[in-house]
């Protein structure tokens, strides 16, 4: 019965639409139409009256009435005998014919009516009747009014927001036919219309819960994609604010098919916008760059978006970002400069560990392929931005990233290494802790290696092994400087006890020429191991110049001091001033080297206002372990021939700075001994030392003790020392260092006479000493200070630090006696492992006669010759260790006579891991 009733149903459902559509359809045409007689259009009534038994008309909001349609007016008749011509067959006048006898209520009339029909779907009962539409379509419609200009109907919004929020099932439907709406706009180029729909569909969302929003969403999605890819820049930055707006509303339900690759590559392509109007330009960039923003805004935080951070999207992002903060600058807030920052700055915020490298990778390309490292600046701001922006923790990734980058463009033009080095100094710089990272002298070994990569450069003439790119030395000057500089940037950002392994490092790197030859380049020679001990040195000055330590003990450990007082002893003039000035910054632990760099005897110490402090008992134990060392170095320093005026300025600081940091009774008297053998080193016959040179050491002794004087001891030591430089003032200015450490220098013609009267006595320095604190040491002022020299000081010329270390070691196994083979059964005794080691004779006289042979022979054989001896004595040392071994190991005897199986020796069996010893 139910199954009859409603074919029955539909079958006047159908009869109703087919009465419908030849009810509304225009009738034929007659000779009426043809002397100008417009069709009549039904009345509302006969519509209603038309309709089959059992469909009732909806019934209309109270107080609201069917108003009728009025009967257009019937044209007058044409005169007689003149007719209109039929149209061919298959046309026909449009529905809305513009009469010019129409009067403007009818034809606003036809146009309401036109827009009723435009909004119909093809075919059935509700759309031919606006009254029977869903509701929610008509709740859409109302919304638009007549006049674009007018805006959105906020009354018809408010019932349209209100009817969303009461059913939200209908979200999709809503959302589905205002994309509808606003795509036919679009397409019939009604940009007002496209406003308002956009306008309405932002009011759902941000009225919408976050439970139903994704219902709107893939509608919405879906039209910002149909104004993105419109021609107009209007539509792109209309489209670029509703996606920012929906950016920012935080969604509490997972979506896991939304897919935003199309607005990361559209917004990427907006930010490299190049309009022909400027002003039109800029508003297509910034509106790219917030796009970006609110991309990265709703992705980045939501594991089940896409993610952000992937390569092929972070190679989109970074370059057009860059590519603003390059050409704009800050002139406003609405700049693509400005907007670029602070897009930038968040995306670095918000990325976590994993995700720096895919970050920091496209912004190295970009700077390479732009060829932006040699201009500096830019680089350098675009490191500054990430340094800050990125968490702190993370900051040693960019570190790395960048030391791989400069190891990468080893084969490049020293400009752009200079710039990636400088970037890495302002990097390391921003990040005062924890820049470094867990890999502290990879970080160094790899500046290092580019400092040896760049005398290399420098002494070829070129960048690469097929000598085809050309460099020149002061770009490589300009690279090594700003290594040097990077090294000293690093080296502050580490605490105390890092910095002494770097320094340590950076000792060991020191090429030594005919010891480790390794260590400089195979091609460089004698010049380049001199070119990378200097560079070596003054990275070693970089990071001892802001060393501050306690403890000199732990600061001068014996491993440092003795390679580095070493080189105070080469020919080399740059490398022993390094090493003067490497000492005084680490022995000067209140900053009062800056106040005593220059050699003077007008100092007053009450004006200087120097920083002293008492001597630890750490700082005892330094001088009593290392004084001896110092004071010969400085001695030996003195006896140079092409010492200069910075070298005699350097020695008085030196010496300055150790009598205000570590000065005691005990310090001064032995100081004191040291400037009065350095008096008599000056007028030494024996010394081939110049006028200039006495001169110096005259002017530095002075100066020293002028000093000294007024530090701590009496005041008659210091009546006795301002006696003599009244002297010297008066009858030979050129001891003193106003007239020798100059300029232009002031010497005496012919051979040096200095007058007894001119000259610090030692019976009255001791004369004044006694009766105060340090008469207990004054007696050993009696005793002449006298070097302790050792064989390596009794050369006379020392090319390089190779023929100093070299001295230490016999490697001549034809002066050693050979070791005689100890029989099976001699017993082990201590006296025999000591010989089978050392193997020394008994009679000093004739070692003390091989040794000066053998200094003899690495002073004058070549380098093959002495390469010979050291791989002799190691094969001689590894054949006596053997034997060593095999004595230890030897089986005990049996008594069957039969020798036991040998079994397997200690030092070669392999213990399980968790053995307990």
């Amino acid at each position: 019965m139910l199954h009859k009733r409603l074919l029955v149903c539909q079958s006047n459902c159908k009869r109703a639409a087919l009465e419908t559509r030849r009810t509304c359809s225009p009738p034929p045409r007659t000779t009426t139409e043809m002397t100008g007689t417009l069709p009549r259009f039904p009345t509302m009534p006969a519509l209603l009256s038309s309709l089959p038994r059992g469909v009732n008309p909806p019934s209309l909001p109270r107080g609201i009435t069917m108003p009728s349609l009025p009967t257009l007016p019937s044209l007058p008749s044409m005169p007689r005998g003149v007719t209109i011509p039929s149209l061919p067959r298959g046309m026909s006048l449009p529905r809305a014919v513009a009469m010019p006898t129409v009067s403007q209520a009818h034809r606003r009339l036809l146009q309401d009516c036109c827009s009723v029909l435009d909004h119909q779907t093809p075919g059935g009962l509700c759309g031919c009747c606006w009254a029977l539409r869903p509701r929610y379509k008509r709740l859409v419609d109302n919304i638009f009014p007549e006049d674009p200009e007018d805006g959105l109907v906020k009354a018809n919004m408010e019932k349209l927001t209100f009817f969303a929020l009461s059913a939200p099932e209908k979200l999709d439907r809503i959302a589905a036919y205002l994309s509808e709406r606003l795509t036919r706009e679009l397409n019939r180029h009604r940009y007002g219309y496209v406003c308002i729909a956009m306008e309405a569909m932002e009011q759902l969302l941000l009225a919408c819960h976050c439970q139903s929003i994704n219902l709107l969403v893939e509608s919405f999605l879906s039209t910002l994609r149909l104004l993105l890819e419109a021609d107009k820049p209007h539509l792109h930055i209309l489209a670029t604010n509703s996606f920012v707006k929906f950016a920012n509303i935080e969604e509490d339900t997972p979506s896991y098919h939304r897919s935003y690759d199309f607005f990361v590559s559209r917004f990427s392509e907006m930010c490299h916008s190049e309009h022909e109007d400027t002003d039109i330009q800029n508003k297509i960039r910034v509106s790219g760059i917030r796009g970006l923003q609110g991309v990265v805004r709703k992705t980045v935080d939501d594991e089940l978006q896409v993610n952000i951070w992937e390569p092929r999207h972070m190679e989109q992002i970074v370059p057009a970002l860059l590519v603003n903060l390059q050409q704009h600058t800050h002139t406003s807030s609405d700049s693509p400069a400005e907007q670029t920052e602070v897009c930038f700055r968040e995306l670095l915020g918000r990325a976590a560990y994993g995700h720096i490298n895919n970050a920091i990778r496209p912004v190295l390309m970009h700077l390479d392929s732009h060829g932006l490292w040699e201009g500096r600046s830019f680089a350098v701001r675009c490191f500054q931005i990430i340094m800050y922006s990125i968490q702190s923790q993370h900051s040693h990734l960019v570190i790395q990233q960048l030391l791989g980058h400069l190891d990468a463009n080893s084969r490049s033009a020293a400009s752009v290494r200079a710039g990636i080095v400088e970037v890495l100094s302002e990097a390391a710089v921003i990040e005062a802790t924890g820049s470094v990272g867990p890999t502290v002298l990879e970080v160094f070994n790899t500046l290092l290696r580019q400092l040896r990569q760049s005398v290399d450069y420098e002494l070829t003439g070129y960048y690469d092994n097929a000598g085809k790119h050309k460099t020149t030395s002061t770009e490589e000057k300009t690279l090594q400087d700003a290594v040097i500089k990077t090294i000293g940037s690093f080296a502050n950002t580490l605490p105390v006890y890092q910095r002494s392994e770097v320094m340590l490092f950076i000792m060991g790197k020191i090429p030594v020429p005919g010891i480790y030859p390794a260590l400089g380049s195979p091609n460089a020679g004698f010049e380049g191991s001199r070119m990378i001990q200097v560079m070596l040195l003054k990275s070693l000055l970089q990071v001892s110049e802001r060393y501050e330590s306690s403890n000199l003990l732990t600061a001068l450990p014996s491993s440092f001091l003795e390679p580095l007082l070493s080189f105070t002893l080469m020919e080399d003039p740059e490398i022993r001033l390094l090493v003067l000035s490497i000492l005084t910054s680490l022995i000067d632990r209140r900053q009062n080297a800056a106040r005593l760099n220059t050699a003077s005897v007008e100092f007053d110490v009450s004006v200087l206002e120097l920083k002293e402090d008492r001597c630890s008992r750490q700082d005892n134990l330094f001088m009593r372990k290392h004084a001896q060392r110092l004071y010969r170095h400085v001695y030996l320093a003195c006896k140079e021939e092409s010492s200069g005026r910075s070298h005699y300025q350097a020695l008085f600081t030196l010496l300055a700075v150790l009598s205000v940091e570590l000065a005691n009774e005990e310090v001064v008297v032995d100081l004191i001994r040291l400037v009065l053998a350095l008096q008599e080193l000056a007028l030494s016959n024996q010394e081939c030392l110049s006028v200039f040179n006495r001169c110096g050491v005259h002017a530095v002794c002075a100066a020293f003790l002028n000093l000294l004087s007024q530090l701590g001891p009496t005041s008659l030591l210091h009546q006795h020392i301002i006696q003599v430089i009244e002297s010297r003032q008066k009858d030979a200015p050129h001891l003193l260092p106003e007239d020798v450490l100059c300029d232009e220098p002031r010497l005496p013609q012919g051979e040096l006479k200095v007058d007894e009267a001119l000259l610090f006595v030692q019976s009255k320095i001791c004369e004044a000493l006694t009766g105060s604190s340090y008469s207990a040491h004054a007696e050993r002022l009696n005793t002449p200070y006298t070097p302790q020299l050792s064989d390596e000081d009794r050369l006379s010329k020392r090319k390089s630090i190779g023929d100093v270390v070299s001295l230490q070691i016999d490697m001549d196994p034809e002066y050693c006696p050979d070791a005689q083979q100890k029989p099976q059964t001699e017993q082990i005794t201590f006296e025999t492992l000591k010989n089978a080691i050392e193997d020394r004779g008994s009679v000093e006289e004739e070692e003390r006669r091989k040794r000066m042979e053998v200094v003899e022979r690495f002073q004058t054989a070549p380098f093959e010759e002495i390469a010979a001896h050291c791989g002799a004595r190691t094969s001689l040392l590894q054949s006596k260790l053997d034997q060593v071994f095999d004595l230890i190991i030897r089986p005990p005897p049996s008594p069957s006579g039969h020798s036991p199986p040998r079994s397997t020796p200690l030092y070669e069996m392999k213990f399980p891991d968790l053995c307990v010893y």
